[in-house]
């Protein structure tokens, strides 16, 4: 007995930090870095107690609870889909799982206690978001258009955070163009699932317009990021402009999808580093 439990333990942990999803980890993680850049008025500010708090949270407890949950309600969904057999993992039904899942979201919520007020709708939201994306009764990945816009859970960490350290709400223009990139992000990423997702009769953006027209509607909703953003930095604007442009570059040279996916999370890390950096910059500055 204690042998095949101590053989079992390291394959389940290396399972749930699998689950995870190691190579999206920046992009819970990153708003928040972007955030606390935004939002904290001095040096020391950067790497106050709750601003660590929140990159720990959402560094790896928070995409433990959003792909949990994920994994656990698209069980059946996901036997079809190859994507989960290399760089995913495959939900087999250990209780394990989803007891950890509540542990993470439970981390949530003690977050939410620990942080000032004007913090927990962007807080609240997230978990909200993250549950009922894949989760019944709204399962928002189901319903075309909604499990785009639903997407936008993703900035949410970066709002929390700017909201924590600044004490007032992020500026109306940053959280919208942030949540139009995160809708454009989502899209983009659904490509490559749907023929399996139209195989288990799931109905999502992605597969109504099919390729060709999700990559036109990414390419529009991640021009309208990047003119949002122009409206309240002409600089954060013009870097946005990365993303429709490679929608073009994709299209002209014929890369495929699912292989220009997977470059993403170097991507988007690049384009948070200059926009974190203009964030310090200010900072430094006093």
């Amino acid at each position: 007995m204690t042998t095949t439990g101590q053989s079992r333990r390291p394959t389940t942990l290396r399972y749930l930090l699998k689950l995870s999803r190691p190579r999206f980890w920046l992009y819970l993680a990153g708003p928040v870095v972007v955030g606390v850049a935004y939002g904290a008025s001095s040096v020391a500010e950067l790497f106050s107690p709750l601003a660590l708090a929140l990159f720990a949270y959402f560094l790896l407890p928070a995409n433990v609870f959003l792909y949990g949950v994920n994994d656990v309600f698209d069980a059946d969904v996901d036997e079809g889909n190859p994507k989960k057999e290399r760089r995913e993992v495959r939900y087999g039904g250990d209780r394990l799982v989803p007891v950890t899942v509540a542990v993470a979201a439970l981390l949530g919520v003690a977050l939410v206690a620990v942080t000032p007020r004007v913090a927990w709708p962007w807080l609240v939201g997230f978990l909200l978001l993250g549950a009922e994306y894949s989760a019944p009764p709204l399962r928002f990945k189901t319903t075309p258009l909604l499990d785009s816009a639903s997407n936008g859970l993703y900035v949410l960490p970066g709002a929390a955070a700017y909201a924590a350290l600044a004490g007032g709400h992020p500026p109306a223009l940053a959280v919208a163009g942030g949540w139009l990139w995160a809708m454009a992000m989502h899209t983009f990423s659904a490509i490559p699932d749907v023929e399996p997702d139209r195989e288990a009769g799931i109905r999502t953006t992605a597969t109504v317009l099919g390729e060709g027209r999700t990559l036109a509607y990414c390419g529009v909703v991640w021009l309208l990021a990047a003119v949002t953003f122009g409206l309240l930095d002409r600089r954060a604007g013009a870097l946005l402009l990365v993303y429709p442009v490679l929608v073009v570059v994709w299209r002209a040279t014929g890369v495929a999808v699912d292989r220009a996916y997977w470059w993403y999370p170097a991507i988007n890390a690049v384009v948070g580093m200059v926009l974190t950096l203009g964030g310090l910059w200010r900072v430094v500055r006093g």
